[in-house]
């Protein structure tokens, strides 16, 4: 199972934009306080549409509270300042993957307590980040990618076909 961490997500749509990705792919989302919005902020809502109730959302007063909760399993943090991209990274089925919050990422001491553990998603050097929603939805769909999209809907059809 995919577990995506926000860590202090600040901007609502983005939140309701992984929200929806969460319920696409089957992806855990875990929000880790403070927000920058209140969780009933109708932009919120709206970005994820009406797929709320298809995604397990687990709340988390602190970063310290997250990782002393989760400090057996494998957890990987999204960052612009990794020497890790993350395609090279063999994901187990069950991991976490950590997103800071949009306007200065993860916590230094967390990065640098964590180093071997951090990915990256490249990109042109003049460019300081990828918006947080769609750097979720290419390392989630990579994760799936590695494990064959397992217990997923693989092929579509035309309406009138």
């Amino acid at each position: 199972m995919i577990n995506i961490v926000l860590v202090e997500p600040e901007i609502p749509q983005n939140t309701g934009n992984i929200a929806r990705t969460c319920a696409a792919t089957g992806s855990k989302l875990h929000l880790v306080k403070p927000f920058g919005f209140n969780i009933t902020d109708s932009q919120l809502k709206r970005a994820g549409l009406d797929y709320w109730n298809d995604v397990d959302i687990y709340y988390y007063d602190s970063i310290l509270h997250f990782m002393e909760e989760h400090s057996k399993d494998k957890l990987f943090f999204s960052t612009t300042k990794a020497s890790n991209i993350y395609t090279q990274i063999n994901y187990p089925e069950d991991c976490y993957i950590l997103f800071g919050k949009e306007t200065k990422g993860l916590d230094e001491e967390i990065l640098k307590d964590n180093n071997e553990f951090t990915i990256r998603i490249p990109m042109n050097n003049n460019i300081r980040s990828l918006n947080l929603a769609n750097s979720v939805a290419v390392i989630t769909y990579e994760i799936l990618r590695q494990h064959g999209f397992s217990n997923m809907q693989l092929y579509g059809k035309l309406r009138n076909s």
